[in-house]
């Protein structure tokens, strides 16, 4: 079979060629409405779900931006975490959104719903891009409700850190599909028109690197796009030229700052360490199967998709199904080295995190899905082809049930609302202690929504790994919770009862907050 050029859609109503040029606004206006659906579907769903600000690597994202430009960076946590506060192209944003809505929770989730609109719809644009409408939109729609986007929330079974939280992951992997979106819908250009897009390609590929650093990786599959796409090779200085401007701005930006130019690319380039858990090469082989396989049943889906892009390009030799095995390759290659499969004792990168690996969902999906219509359409006998289209549907009939089976269960944030409304104006409660965890999160219910003070008193914290209440906070009060996700538990040595001399305070209507004191 001869190979087919990756510019011609999957579908005759996309082909360029096929729409008229009055039909063009109208083609337009229907990929913006259709991006809009996408974009209030994934803000449905972070309103469904409604995780609470999270602690640790949210919380200094969130802090850092906060005291922008005077973030300590020789001061705990930022000292320890300098990775996460360089990331401009997050912090930025969200000092932005606390200047318009204030520092409190209202800013964290509208960060965190900018987010995730920028992954799912890029993720959309770039699959509707290589094959049509008819897979880029229930492809999108899929990927929202996989549990790997539900499950967030650690006070019941989480799964990974993605939907409503505020982590360089989305954003970063929604802007790199975006600027692929860009170099796929130029090579359908020439011209004027081409460099424009190659131009906006080039913004969103810097930008993403300002969120998310190791996407600098897949930039080595830009000139093979080029090739794939037949875009002439002496048009990369056009999509290299806003590349490099963004990384200008911001080395300009880290000496102002910082007094350091270089400041993120050493964080970056330091990140890591000796794993806090064994770690073999056969294990850091295996990272793309664990990260997709360990957290829940349903992730071996991009397994499944990744075979079906391996098949269908054997046997189509489609270049859009070589294009996004491409993408996935220039990720899995050096997350996996870095993994520990160069060094076991020393990582980089923990590439058995399902969040990793975001960056290469839009090309999972693309081309898993694209090879299963291409294999479809080659089957020469009508009635079979029906029966594949009805066993696909069947399929998504049963896997949309199954990802939203345990969303109804999670505990979303009311608890956390019900303890900011018992705090505030009270002024007997001079102090509460907690582990770190669940302090940082408590900084934002101690506040309303937009920022203001509610509460007067003080949050004193000490380590997680405690197996007991200290002895400076011994006589509370204590915030506490039974950790049901992935989290080890808080003062495991420690039983928070009346026989053991404690009396209860306060507690959640569904149990899940309690506040103990001598």
């Amino acid at each position: 079979m001869a190979p087919t050029t990756v510019r011609e859609p999957a579908t005759e109503e996309d082909s360029p060629k096929a729409v008229k040029p009055a039909r063009r606004p109208l083609l337009r206006r229907r990929v913006v409405w259709l991006s809009a659906l996408v974009a209030a579907a994934a803000v449905a769903v972070q309103w469904v779900i409604m995780t609470p600000p999270l602690y640790y690597d949210p919380y200094y994202v969130f802090e850092g931006a906060r005291r922008w430009p005077d973030i300590p960076l020789d001061r705990w946590p930022f000292n320890e975490v300098p990775h996460q506060v360089s990331r401009i192209g997050l912090v930025l944003p969200t000092r932005l959104l606390q200047e318009l809505l204030g520092d409190g929770q209202a800013a964290y989730f509208a960060m965190a719903a900018l987010g995730g609109i920028v992954f799912f719809v890029g993720c959309y644009l770039v699959i509707r891009s290589l094959f049509g409408d008819k897979v880029g939109l229930p492809a999108a729609l899929l990927l929202i409700v996989h549990p790997f986007f539900l499950l967030t929330n650690p006070f019941s079974r989480e799964v990974t850190w993605s939907a409503g939280v505020l982590l360089p992951d989305m954003p970063g992997a929604g802007l790199f599909a975006f600027g692929v979106a860009g170099i796929i819908a130029a090579s359908r250009r020439s011209g004027r028109k081409q460099t424009l897009l190659l131009v906006a390609a080039g913004l969103c590929l810097g930008s993403a690197f300002l969120i998310r650093d190791f996407v600098a990786f897949m930039y080595v599959a830009i000139p093979v796009f080029f090739r794939l796409l037949d875009i002439s090779w002496r048009k990369l200085p056009v999509i290299a030229a806003p590349m490099l401007g963004v990384l200008a701005v911001s080395m300009l930006h880290n000496q102002l700052v910082w007094g350091n130019a270089m400041s993120a690319l050493r964080s970056a380039a330091g990140h890591g360490g000796t794993p806090g858990e064994p770690v073999t090469r056969m294990l850091a082989l295996r990272s793309f199967e664990r990260a997709m396989t360990d957290w829940h049943p349903l992730g071996w889906v991009f397994v499944a998709l990744l075979a079906l892009n391996v098949i269908g390009w054997a046997v189509t030799r489609d270049r859009r199904l070589a294009f996004t095995l491409v993408w996935f390759v220039t990720l899995a290659v050096p997350l996996t080295l870095l993994s520990g499969l160069l060094n076991p004792d020393h990582i980089t990168l923990r590439g058995w995190l399902v969040r990793y690996w975001f960056a290469v969902f839009p090309a999972l999906l693309a081309g898993g899905l694209g090879a299963l219509v291409l294999l479809a359409g080659g089957i020469p006998r009508a009635r079979v082809r029906a029966g594949v289209a009805a066993a696909v549907c069947a399929l998504a009939a049963l896997y949309v049930p199954v990802s939203v089976a345990q969303v109804p269960d999670l505990p979303r944030d009311k608890a956390w609302r019900e303890l900011r409304a018992w705090l505030a104006g009270r002024d007997d409660l001079p102090v509460i202690w907690s582990d770190h965890r669940l302090a940082q999160t408590l900084t934002f219910y101690t506040r309303s929504v937009w920022g203001e003070r509610l509460w007067d008193g003080r949050i004193r914290s000490f380590p997680h790994e405690y197996r007991a209440i200290p002895v400076i906070a011994a006589d509370g009060p204590f915030l506490y919770t039974r950790w049901r996700g992935q989290e080890p538990p808080m003062v495991a040595n420690t039983r928070l009862t009346e026989e053991e001399g404690y009396r209860l305070l306060w507690r959640s209507s569904d149990g899940l907050l309690q506040i103990w004191a001598r």
